[in-house]
């Protein structure tokens, strides 16, 4: 794509008031679109004068008219689109050719076709703004009706939407169920269970040093016998009573806790004796990990050690769990129990006790009620978008005012939000409550692409027909806009490729919604912009200049020619202030050489800052982070990692093929990776619980030879007589032939999602090199999962994506040393966001992750239009070229950063950490995106 020296300056241009009357339309079959039109000798009229379809199209003046200022750059030419404004002179080869006398690199493959394509769509909507209005507001009626199959009463799947999609804990819980059977209302053990059961839990905290007392273990009696009182009345009026529905053993419910069932039982137990982890009653060995909590132990009594305080008790009442009825009787409880335990703590007005609780259900119910708190903030952030978009644009002559048009362009991106989320829920793609977030990064980044056609529409002729004037400002945003929407849409479609369906699900709406804000911007955006365009012509042919040699307006007109009571001269093209800023202040002193160094130790600081961070962030979802603040989940939580984080959950090593357990050998390999687990970090050894080692004691107290196949087989009946449980650790055919069993050691220390990562990795990697055939298991590792494939997904994510956007720029930015800073630039930002979010308490998992991607097409926008504007320019020398870039696309990346901000900062007042995380992040990618494009890239463009 060339230029036409002689069309550079419209001011060379004469006579151009003699034209038509402002609006007509061109007659003849020159006015309209043909095959012949781009091979017509061009009028040298005056700037945009050419009728359609001219392949080049005559260049404006390059000044912002309006916000949102889109600077008229041939990306794929390496040219500048016109020449600057009579108040930005040139030097001489410049003003002289209106071009860069260097050679440039031309890659019209892309660019002009896009280009020509686009100037026909804006002849046809300026022909045609009706059809290209209404048509896109039925399609939104259309597919707005899909809203009606949003959720309501239906659950969200926690375990489905944000754990790893084929994690090997479910491989793993898949084997457990198929290979090992329980029984809860008879034989219950939580330990022997492979999926989560229905529960209640009560914390207590003592008010005192210690719970070990007659008065407070009387007040927590009270709490037991209370809530074990509770039943629910059914509708149909019969009773749900909690030995009903409680989980049994040996035909009784579970104790809540079993020194507390003790202490009722015998009220002058010894309190002074307690040991643990063991404690020996009436030769039953009781497990205390996780029953008591903030312990201060003494002296060491065999495998424990002497319990002197207690802080906290947990009370566990667990419920029949599984399909049918029982189940659905034990939810109801549950819901009962949820709805009577705060009037309980009331009417027992507790002294020496606090109580906090949790129920199987609270994650659900919380995580559903979160999405609540954010339908009132939608409103909020549609209303200060709408205001932001009204005052960037508002104008206080009728005729350049676009404020009602940039109201609409705020209506645009909704209707995008309401076809889009129709069409999804139409296909069947599952609303998961993070989706709640894409309106509001939506009504933010739709109205970016409006901003820049109002601009563009400012820079055109107001002689023109509305026809030409569409074609002009079509053709010039073609490729500007284009690159910015397929940047963004596949940032978020690399997002699909991960293993988290809560991600996929989010990057599917906000990707495909994208999509819809590009189409109606080009349709429906664009033929209301047309509209208002003949708006324009009316309010001109009023407001025609009086016949007086000053032009001043008459009283009645005076209210439309403010500030300067005077008329815009017709030809002439508003210049920003802000765009003055950064030409005639910022620019000047960022290019300083005080600045630049200033700038450089700032980014050193920065980048090491985040380095720094990124080895501090924390990986995985907290799952107390699904409820809003105000839960009662959250002091839960907060009581439990206090007083019981020296435990973690019990873990099931399994063998899991036939093995001659008769067999010394085998026995002693088996036993040998058995130790290495117990001699882990994260293993309490004293509270292994084993099976075969209970059965070899067992078979030589009762002089049996544990070496004879016969021997050993014939005596495991009698040994689960005994030991009822362990009939459930081993599975023998009818055969006679043990194809699994398991262990169950105690882990210890792993509180941090540090340490739960490490340990499941360690566990893992033992169980494989043992010569054994061994698998680790516990109901926990779903969770767990998410902390080794949360870091991998998201350096996946970022690399897929990272390269997608460095193909996308080298094919519409066909310039190498460009492509590589936008490379940079987002290397650099992602590595600022990651760090940081260690700063502001931010964890890496699936939200975060979801703003990494997000991220990434961000910083392409930001660095992307600053430096390939510098590499076009033909200013002489580098400093020159940042001053010029700044210029041109300072204010339109800043107004771009905070419209973003606007529509995502209502979410920093909201209750819920997945809603506040969004916004954290999304604050945290503007800023650093618009340092690098405003500040550290240009300064950095300035060393090469």
């Amino acid at each position: 794509m060339r230029l036409n020296p002689a069309k550079v300056a419209p001011e060379a241009a004469p006579g151009r008031e003699a034209g038509p009357e402002p609006g007509s339309e061109a007659q003849g079959p020159e006015a309209g679109p043909g095959p012949d039109s781009e091979s017509r000798p061009q009028p040298a009229a005056g700037p945009g004068s050419e009728p359609f379809p001219a392949a080049e199209p005559e260049p404006q003046p390059l000044s912002a008219s309006g916000p949102g200022q889109e600077p008229e750059l041939g990306w794929a030419a390496g040219q500048r689109a016109g020449a600057p404004p009579e108040s930005q002179p040139l030097p001489a080869s410049e003003s002289e050719n209106g071009v860069s006398e260097r050679p440039r690199c031309h890659t019209d493959c892309l660019e002009a076709p896009l280009s020509r394509a686009f100037r026909r769509l804006g002849w046809e909507v300026g022909s045609h703004p009706w059809i290209f209005l209404l048509l896109p507001m039925v399609l939104t009626a259309v597919l707005g009706t899909g809203l009606i199959h949003l959720p309501k009463e239906e659950e969200e799947d926690l375990e489905e939407h944000y754990t790893p999609i084929g994690s090997p804990a479910k491989a793993e819980r898949r084997f457990v169920q198929g290979h090992f059977t329980a029984n809860d209302s008879n034989l219950f053990s939580i330990s022997r269970k492979s999926t989560e059961v229905n529960y209640a839990s009560i914390l207590v905290v003592s008010n005192t040093n210690s719970l070990l007392e007659q008065e407070t273990l009387s007040e927590i009696s009270e709490v037991d016998d209370a809530v074990q009182a509770l039943s629910v009345t059914q509708g149909n009026g019969t009773q749900i009573l909690y030995n009903e529905v409680c989980s049994k053993n040996q035909g009784y419910c579970v104790p809540s806790n079993p020194l507390l069932f003790a202490w009722k039982t015998n009220n002058v137990l010894n309190l002074k004796n307690i040991t643990f982890p063991i404690y020996s009653l009436a030769g039953q060995v009781v497990y205390l990990a996780n029953i008591l909590g903030g312990t201060v132990l003494g002296e060491s009594m065999g495998l424990s050690q002497l319990l002197l305080e207690a802080k906290a008790m947990r009370l566990q009442y667990y419920l029949k769990t599984g399909e049918g009825e029982d189940s659905e009787r034990s939810k109801a409880w549950l819901i009962h129990f949820l709805n009577q335990v705060g009037n309980l703590e009331k009417s027992l007005a507790l002294k020496k006790i606090q109580v906090v609780y949790f129920t199987s259900l609270s994650r659900q119910l919380e995580f559903e009620a979160t999405s609540m708190t954010v339908i009132p903030l939608f409103h909020l952030a549609y209303l200060l978008i709408i205001l932001f978009a009204i005052t960037s644009c508002y104008r206080c002559d009728c005729i350049r005012n676009k404020m009602w048009v940039a109201a609409f362009g705020v209506i645009s991106a909704a209707l995008a939000v309401v076809s889009s989320f129709g069409l999804m829920l139409y296909i069947g793609v599952p609303f998961v409550i993070i989706v709640a977030n894409s309106p509001f990064l939506i009504l933010g980044v739709g109205v970016d692409d409006m901003f820049i056609m109002i601009s563009a529409w400012q820079k055109t002729n107001l002689m023109d027909s509305i026809k030409e004037r569409m074609s002009n400002v079509y053709s010039k945003v073609a490729v500007s806009i284009t690159i910015t929407t397929i940047t963004n849409i596949l940032a978020f479609y690399t997002g699909i490729m991960t293993s988290f369906r809560s991600v996929q699900y989010f990057c599917i709406y906000t990707g495909t919604t994208l999509l819809f804000c590009y189409f109606y911007n080009i349709t429906c955006f664009g033929a209301f912009m047309a509209l208002d365009g003949k708006r324009e012509v009316v309010c001109l042919r009023w407001l025609k200049k009086p016949e007086t040699p000053d032009q001043k307006c008459s009283s009645l007109k005076k209210p439309c020619c403010l500030p300067c009571n005077s008329l815009r001269d017709k030809h002439k093209a508003d210049i920003h202030p802000m765009n003055l800023f950064f030409r005639d202040y910022f620019g000047p002193f960022l290019t300083s050489t005080e600045s630049k160094f200033f700038v450089v130790l700032i980014y050193i600081l920065y980048i090491i800052s985040s380095i720094y961070g990124c080895f501090q962030v924390q990986e995985g979802l907290d799952l107390r982070n699904l409820a809003s603040d105000d839960s009662y989940i959250t002091p839960y939580f907060n009581v439990e990692e206090e007083h019981f984080s020296s435990y973690g959950p019990r873990v099931m090593v399994i063998v899991t093929e036939a093995l001659d357990y008769w067999d010394g050998d085998a026995r002693q390999k088996l036993e040998k990776c058995l130790v290495d687990f117990e001699n882990s970090d994260y293993v309490d050894k004293n509270l292994t619980e084993f099976w075969l080692r209970e059965y070899v004691k067992y078979m030589e107290n009762h002089h049996h030879d544990v070496n004879d196949k016969i021997t050993f087989l014939k005596n495991i009946p009698n040994f689960v007589i005994d030991s009822p449980l362990f009939m459930y650790d081993i599975n023998i055919t009818s055969s006679q032939e043990i194809i699994c069993s398991r262990a169950f050691i105690q882990t210890m220390g792993v509180s941090s999602s540090t340490n739960k990562k490490l340990m499941l990795l360690q566990f893992r990697d033992m169980a494989e090199k043992c010569e054994i055939p061994l698998m680790v298991y516990n109901q926990a590792f779903i969770y767990f999962d998410q902390y080794s494939a949360i870091l991998e997904n998201t350096v996946r994510n970022v690399i897929v994506a990272s390269t997608a956007m460095f193909i996308v720029s080298l094919l519409l930015i066909p310039h190498p040393l460009c492509s590589l800073w936008v490379t940079f630039a987002i290397a650099s930002v992602i590595v600022g966001v990651t760090g940081f979010m260690a700063f502001w308490n931010v964890n890496l998992d699936s939200i975060s992750m979801i703003n990494l991607v997000i991220c990434i097409g961000f910083s392409f926008d930001f660095s992307a239009h600053i430096s390939y504007a510098f590499v076009s320019s033909s200013k002489p020398s580098v400093n020159q070229k940042t001053i010029e870039a700044l210029y041109l696309l300072g204010y339109p990346v800043l107004q771009s950063a905070i419209s973003t901000i606007i529509g995502v900062c209502v979410l920093s007042a909201a209750k819920a950490y997945i809603f506040r995380t969004f916004f954290k992040i999304m604050f945290l990618v503007m800023v650093f995106g618009v340092a690098h494009g405003l500040i550290f890239i240009p300064v950095f463009l300035t060393f090469f």
